[in-house]
């Protein structure tokens, strides 16, 4: 074989090993790693819409997309081993779903290296996730589910217009719920309502918190608190007990159990999410997206509750629910 020829051969083989390579690149899988800090519905339905809104943007696992997933059950080091994990496989996007797992993973990956997407955080500035909700910088971003504290206590007075003292249980540990406190006092006095506050520091302690507010209360309230709400079955089965309604700032909690609740679906949360990621793994720089909230709020009420309870809905209300 000539030189001329040898060295044609030679070229065509490295375009021809170049353009594969170049197509195998384009077409590599991506890979996103999810982790919550806690099983509960509300989360659960996050992750779920966070992948069904992948799948119909195209990305499917299996496929075109690599999943990676881990729950820390409730323990703050298990947490801490996630995101170094995490750190440590770097994924095309990380999703933190609740604060305490946003908090961990930003703490131990840093604002500047993958990108994070944060879903289900009540107040990501608080949480010290970012600057602003505009005009952020760094590669965070995501969801935030504030809830509507005013519209939950006006729907109480509503549903239950002789109420005049309000329980509310939390854990003072969770940053979402201690972030509610101030607005939750607030809007309670604003609205006539007494509020009467029961704390559990584990969940060890939910059923005597849950039992201190029997006979002091008229109804219970329970805040976006990752620790109560994952206890939401047997917060909602002892307020039943005691024939107390039980109103939740979270959707989720409504399908465990609580009466009911004014508030945003999780699965259209997840959703918000996956719209969010699909966009930086197209390209987008997270800093160029706006903390975005889930969209409208509904009124979600539990069927079995409330026939246990006895409550008769107004019909404003009756029509326009969501049920469980």
């Amino acid at each position: 074989m000539s030189s001329t020829k040898l060295i044609k051969n030679s070229l065509k083989a490295l375009l021809l090993f170049l353009s594969y390579s170049y197509c195998s690149l384009a077409d590599s899988p991506k890979h996103i790693a999810i982790t919550q800090f806690v099983e509960h519905v509300a989360a659960d339905a996050v992750r779920q819409g966070l992948i069904e809104e992948l799948a119909k943007r195209g990305y499917r696992q299996g496929e075109n997309l690599m999943v990676n997933f881990e729950n820390a059950q409730g323990n703050a080091a298990t947490a801490g081993q996630i995101a170094r994990k995490f750190s440590g496989l770097k994924p095309d996007v990380i999703v933190a779903i609740t604060t305490p797992s946003a908090q961990t993973m930003v703490k131990t990956v840093g604002k500047e290296s993958i990108p994070i997407v944060f879903s289900a955080v009540t107040d990501p500035i608080a949480a010290g996730l970012v600057s602003s909700l505009k005009d952020h910088k760094g590669k965070v971003t995501g969801i935030m589910d504030a809830p509507p504290i005013k519209e939950q206590f006006g729907f109480i007075k509503t549903l239950l217009p002789s109420a005049k003292t309000i329980g509310v249980l939390y854990n003072p540990g969770d940053s979402g719920s201690v972030s509610s406190l101030e607005v939750i006092r607030k809007e309670a006095k604003a609205q006539g309502f007494t509020l009467v506050e029961s704390t559990s520091f584990k969940s060890s302690d939910i059923q005597s918190a849950v039992l201190q507010l029997v006979g002091k209360v008229d109804a219970i309230y329970v805040p976006l608190d990752n620790m109560i709400v994952s206890a939401m079955k047997t917060v909602a089965s002892l307020s039943l007990r005691h024939n107390l309604p039980l109103f939740s700032a979270d959707s989720g909690s409504v399908e465990a159990g609580a009466l009911a609740c004014v508030g945003y679906s999780y699965l259209q949360t997840g959703h918000k999410t996956g719209e969010i990621v699909v966009e930086i793994l197209k390209g987008k720089d997270p800093s160029e997206i706006a903390i975005a909230s889930p969209g409208k709020t509904d009124v979600f009420i539990n069927q079995h509750t409330l026939e246990k309870l006895k409550i008769v809905l107004p019909d404003v209300i009756r029509t326009k629910a969501h049920y469980f």
